[in-house]
């Protein structure tokens, strides 16, 4: 692993990690691979001469993840993403709501698109299940996070954020965002600002869990519109439910 900057070695050489890693549809066992991450590598100036390792290559690789993602995902049907931490263990309430959110959601015509991971990725997939909808995971090539969970139908693993990020829009009616950390904040944000700049019409974003939420909202509200860094009616760009029931009805009103 010399070839890589040092940084990188001592963050993904050291770092405790999983047995196994994806590699966009690859899996590899650390112990064969410790090659950092491609969105990693993506971004790094060219230190190597290999060509696999140059930008035209990854142009390539990246079009072929878009290839697989748009083959395997083509006929899939109307769907719903759902988003949420996953760091959320099954014997927590929030687990179980996760799969009574994806039940509900899916019992209302809709197959169910996750990250495929743990936690609430995994319940979201586990309710689509239960409900007899396909069931979709989409998962991501990261040194920490187990490969897709076993409750899915059709699973997909990417190298690239932004292609990944692209079938999540580009396959779902709407998103359904339960709690989370950075990574569902990520899609969160991506999502309001795709839905502010009109660059997806009639989808409707609805978050669960209002005291979870309310700080964020109270900011949203309290600093940035007062700022004026986004417009008021900006706040109804989104839905806070508590409830299944809820998301199901916000869901429907927002795909008028």
């Amino acid at each position: 692993m010399s070839e890589y900057p040092k940084d990188l070695q001592l963050r993904f050489g050291e770092a405790e990690r999983n047995p196994t890693r994806n590699q966009g549809a690859v899996e590899l066992r650390m112990d064969l691979d410790d090659r950092p991450m491609e969105d990693t590598l993506l971004l790094l100036a060219p230190t190597q001469e290999d060509f696999t390792n140059t930008d035209p290559w990854r142009v390539m690789r990246i079009t072929a993840e878009f290839v697989e993602g748009f083959d395997a995902l083509a006929e899939l049907g109307p769907a719903i993403s759902i988003f949420g931490s996953a760091r959320t263990q099954p014997h927590e309430p929030l687990y179980q709501l996760g799969i009574d959110v994806a039940k509900a959601v899916a019992e209302d015509g809709f197959n169910i698109i996750t990250g495929g991971g743990p936690g609430l990725m995994e319940a979201g997939n586990v309710g689509a299940m239960e409900a007899g909808v396909c069931s979709v995971g989409l998962g991501i090539e990261l040194p920490f996070e187990a490969a897709l969970n076993e409750y899915l139908n059709i699973g997909i693993n990417f190298r690239y954020f932004f292609a990944r990020k692209t079938m999540f829009l580009k396959y779902a009616r709407g998103f359904v965002v339960l709690p989370g950390g950075f990574g569902t904040l990520d899609e969160l944000f991506e999502a309001l600002t795709l839905i502010q700049t009109g660059k997806v019409i009639d989808f409707p974003l609805v978050l669960v869990g209002k005291k979870f939420w309310a700080p964020l909202v109270d900011w949203l509200r309290d600093t940035l519109v007062e700022e004026g860094m986004i417009s008021a009616s900006d706040l109804n760009l989104f839905s806070v439910v508590e409830t299944p029931e809820e998301v199901v009805q916000a869901l429907r009103e927002g795909c008028r």
